[in-house]
């Protein structure tokens, strides 16, 4: 196989698993000059070919051209709440893509949900976990978005590979149509460098509704508890902060 590709290999894969990714990556280039991604040179059951890309340190301004490039791959509408074209994966697990009729059952039914009731079987919360998610979800005042945005869906900043050429997202078998606070808040769930930057662009280019920075914590309940169900208690504290502070509304 050429130098220039990259090839992911698992033959115990789930069916579907790198066929989702790859329909992610491509649906996610359909967003024209928004945030590169990698290309798919091939997929099968098993493995999945991409074009090989070469990290380097990001530059403040690179943190600028990205933030400004997800804003316009969020600013292209996805034709449904979740995807019309199958699940998905978030890491090893299924990932719902419904469609949902609205924002608001796509976050509860297909993001938090499944994982919050994954993880009170097998032990790793408990009932009063469980209810205070309940409560946020139910307490949350978004405010209203008129289409679904275009997202990456885990957009932490291990899929987010700096390159010479600036960002290029990979990893995408949990695109789907949703809120774009969501995908801000996963940037910031795990580290991304010169996230301040990338923030101030992104506004710049498409301007945030009041009181995004206080609805973080509730959009991150989705990948802390995928991380309870994967990893065990280790993440139970963050998700306990996230389900009890207190938003303004």
């Amino acid at each position: 196989m050429s130098s220039e590709v990259f090839v992911k290999r698992d033959p115990a894969a789930p069916p579907g698993f790198f066929e989702a990714e790859a329909r992610g990556l491509r649906w996610l280039a359909q967003a024209g000059d928004g945030v590169p991604v990698a290309a798919v040179r091939e997929v099968a059951a098993d493995h999945l070919v991409l074009e090989r890309l070469t990290p380097t340190a990001p530059t403040c301004a690179d943190a600028e051209d990205f933030g400004r490039r997800l804003a316009r791959t969020h600013r292209v509408a996805a034709a449904v709440w979740g995807r019309d074209d199958g699940d998905g994966f978030i890491g090893p697990l299924p990932l719902p893509n419904g469609p949902y009729p609205s924002w608001r059952d796509l976050w509860w039914q297909g993001r938090v949900e499944p994982y919050l009731r994954r993880a009170v079987d097998r032990g790793d919360l408990g009932a009063a976990d469980a209810a205070a998610v309940e409560r946020t979800v139910a307490a949350a005042v978004v405010p209203a978005v008129g289409r679904p945005n275009r997202l990456h869906g885990d957009l932490w900043s291990g899929n987010v590979v700096w390159t010479a050429g600036g960002a290029v997202l990979v990893d995408a078998g949990s695109a789907h149509g949703g809120h774009r606070e969501a995908d801000l808040a996963m940037l910031a769930l795990f580290g991304l460098p010169h996230l301040a930057r990338v923030l101030a662009a992104y506004g710049e280019e498409w301007p945030l509704d009041d009181g995004w920075a206080e609805r973080v914590p509730l959009w991150q309940l989705h990948p802390l508890l995928v991380h309870v169900v994967l990893f065990g208690g280790g993440y139970v504290g963050a998700l306990r902060r996230a389900a009890t502070v207190r938003r303004r509304e």
